[in-house]
C-alpha cells in the first residue's frame, strides 16, 4: 500500500526482506491512521532519573512495614511513592498520573498497609484494576509486603470459579482486589457489601475507561458513597476523564510525574510496508530470528488471529505464547511468567488482554495490524523503551 505524507520520505528498514502476502483481509474495521505517525527516531530524555533524598527507614511509616520493605530490597521510594505518601497518610484524596512501571502499586499499598497496622479495620480498602493480570500483580505485591503482619487480601477476577470467591467471602479480609465485572457480580449476589469499605483505589483508570468499564466503575463508586478516602492512578488524563475524576475525588492532591505521559520519544519507530505480493508472515519471522529481537511483544486484533499467529511462530521454531480472552487465567499467567523469565522470545496478545502487563525489558513492540487509534498505538509501544533504554516499535502497514 503506497502512501503520501508531508514529512520527508523515509524508507522502512531495508534489512527486512519481502515476499508474497497470502493472508486474506478480514471483515474487521480497517485503520485509516496516517503511517507517517509511526515514524520517529528515539532520543533518550535529558531528564535525570529521580532519586529520592529519603529512605524508607526514615519515612513516617510503621517499623514492621519498614522491615518488610527492607527484606524486599526496597531502600528508597520511587518518585510517585515519595510524592504521594504524606498526602495519602493524611487521608487526602490523590490523583497520581504516572506510567506503568513507576511504582504506582507501592504508592497506594505502602500507606494503606501502614494505616491497617495502626487500625486493623475489616474490610478497609477496595482496589479496582482493569485486567486480571494486574489484579494478580497487586495481590502478589500486597502479600509480599505484609508477610508475617497478620493482614489479608482477596483477589476476585473473571475467568475463575465464582463459587470459590463466594466461599472466600465468608472469611474476613482487610483488602479486596479485583476487576470491575467480577466485583459487581459479587455485589449483585449480595456476597460483597461495598458500604463497608473506607478506601477506594482505582488503578489504571484511563485503561478501565478505554476498555468500556465506565458504567461498572460508576456503579462501584455509587455503592461506596460512605467511603472516606479515594485514590486514583492513571497513565494519562484527558478532558473527558478529568470531568469524571472531579466528580470522584474531593479536594484532591494531583501528583504528575515528568514521565507521566508517554509520547514515544524514547522509542525508535519505523513502518514495515507490506505490498500485495509480499509474504507478511515471512517478514515477521525474519525479523524475530534476528539476535537483537530479544523480548518481543506482538499485537494482533482478535483472539482468533492471536492464536493462529502464535501457532505459526512456534511451528517455525520461534518460542512463543499468547494472551487472549479465550485462554484460561492460569494459561495467561503461565504465558506471562514464561515471557518475563525469558523462556519464550515472543508474546502475542490482543490489546485488551495485554493491558496491565508490566515487563521492564521488552526490546521490541510489533503491531502486526495497523492500530485503529493513535492513543492505542502509544499505549502499546509504551511497554518498551523503559529504564533509560531506547525501545523499538514496528507497525506493519498493508
Amino acid at each position: 500500500m503506497n502512501y503520501r505524507n508531508n514529512k520527508p520520505k523515509r524508507k522502512p528498514n531495508s534489512n527486512f526482506r519481502k515476499g508474497k502476502n497470502n493472508q486474506k483481509r478480514s471483515g474487521f474495521k480497517k485503520s485509516t491512521l496516517d503511517p507517517s505517525l509511526f515514524i520517529n527516531k528515539g532520543v533518550l530524555s535529558d531528564t535525570k532519573e529521580y532519586v529520592s533524598e529519603r529512605v524508607y527507614e526514615n519515612m513516617p511509616i510503621d517499623s514492621k512495614l519498614k522491615a518488610t520493605l527492607k527484606n524486599k530490597g526496597f531502600e528508597k521510594p520511587t518518585e510517585i511513592q515519595d510524592k504521594t505518601l504524606e498526602s495519602i497518610l493524611d487521608n487526602r484524596d490523590v490523583l497520581g498520573i504516572a506510567q506503568t512501571g513507576t511504582g504506582k502499586t507501592g504508592a497506594f499499598l505502602i500507606p494503606i498497609i501502614n494505616q491497617l497496622l495502626n487500625e486493623k479495620r475489616n474490610p478497609f480498602a477496595l482496589v479496582v484494576v482493569p485486567t486480571r493480570e494486574l489484579a494478580l500483580q497487586v495481590q502478589d505485591e500486597f502479600k509480599s509486603m505484609t508477610k508475617g503482619l497478620g493482614l489479608f487480601s482477596f483477589c476476585f477476577i473473571g475467568g475463575t470459579n465464582i463459587n470459590k470467591d463466594l466461599q472466600l467471602l465468608r472469611r474476613s479480609s482487610h483488602v479486596v482486589i479485583g476487576t470491575p465485572g467480577r466485583i459487581l457480580d459479587l455485589v449483585n449476589r449480595k456476597a460483597l457489601d461495598l458500604r463497608g469499605f473506607n478506601t477506594l483505589i482505582l488503578d489504571e483508570f484511563d485503561r478501565m475507561l478505554d476498555m468500556g468499564f465506565v458504567h461498572d466503575v460508576k456503579k462501584i463508586i455509587y455503592g461506596m458513597q460512605r467511603r472516606k478516602h479515594t485514590l486514583l492512578f492513571s497513565a494519562t488524563v484527558n478532558k473527558n476523564q478529568k470531568e469524571m475524576i472531579n466528580k470522584i475525588l474531593n479536594n484532591y492532591v494531583t501528583v504528575k510525574l515528568s514521565s507521566g505521559e508517554s509520547t514515544g520519544d524514547n522509542i525508535d519507530q519505523d513502518i514495515i510496508t507490506i505490498g500485495e505480493d509480499d509474504d507478511k508472515f515471512k517478514i515477521l519471522k525474519e525479523m524475530l530470528l534476528r539476535n537483537d529481537f530479544e523480548k518481543v511483544l506482538v499485537f494482533e486484533e482478535t483472539k482468533h488471529k492471536v492464536n493462529r499467529l502464535c501457532s505459526k511462530l512456534n511451528k517455525v521454531g520461534i518460542k512463543s505464547d499468547q494472551i487472549q480472552g479465550n485462554k484460561s487465567q492460569n494459561a495467561r499467567q503461565r504465558a506471562l511468567n514464561a515471557f518475563k523469565d525469558g523462556k519464550i522470545k515472543v508474546l502475542v496478545a490482543t490489546d485488551v488482554a495485554a493491558r496491565g502487563i508490566d515487563v521492564n525489558d521488552i526490546t521490541h513492540v510489533i503491531n502486526y495490524q495497523r492500530p485503529l487509534t493513535f492513543d492505542t498505538y502509544i499505549h502499546r509501544i509504551g511497554r518498551t523503551g523503559r529504564a533509560g533504554k531506547i525501545g523499538k516499535a514496528y507497525p506493519f502497514i498493508d
